[in-house]
């Protein structure tokens, strides 16, 4: 229990340290960056960052002030918000990327054997499959 509340903390308080930016709103640019055209629909991206409506939108609301996402109507579906990351945006992630993944690299898998670092991706895998099926449908009818 100490490791799923305390990872979360460090990595924000380090890419708050180096980039000003939280770990979450970090997340949220990286996925838009490997998003095609950097943009996806807000209720798809709140799907794939594992965040509520209103935490994904307090997050897009910081981000715009700073210039790095910007929301625009989807133009295949008026009904739906897109999030689109700007090039500041892009230049964000990339200036945060390698220290955020050094100091992932170091809290998560330094400490491990291969062996053992086998064993955790299985682990993992097994635990992120029953947490995608929970998370699904929990989350079944909630619209963007």
């Amino acid at each position: 229990m100490h490791a799923i509340i305390s990872l979360p903390v460090l990595l924000d308080r380090e890419l708050i340290r180096q980039g000003g930016i939280s770990n979450f709103e970090y997340s949220v640019m990286a996925r838009l960056s490997q998003a095609e055209h950097r943009q996806m629909r807000i209720g798809e991206l709140a799907e794939h960052t594992g965040s509520t409506m209103p935490r994904l939108s307090k997050a897009l609301t910081r981000c715009e002030r700073e210039g790095w996402v910007a929301r625009r109507p989807d133009a295949s579906n008026g009904r739906c918000t897109l999030a689109v990351l700007s090039d500041e945006g892009l230049a964000k992630v990339v200036e945060c990327a390698a220290p955020h993944v050094a100091q992932v690299r170091r809290l998560i898998f330094d400490p491990l054997t291969p062996a053992r670092a086998r064993q955790f991706d299985a682990a993992l895998s097994a635990i992120s499959t029953a947490i995608k099926r929970e998370f699904e449908r929990d989350t079944a009818g909630v619209v963007d």
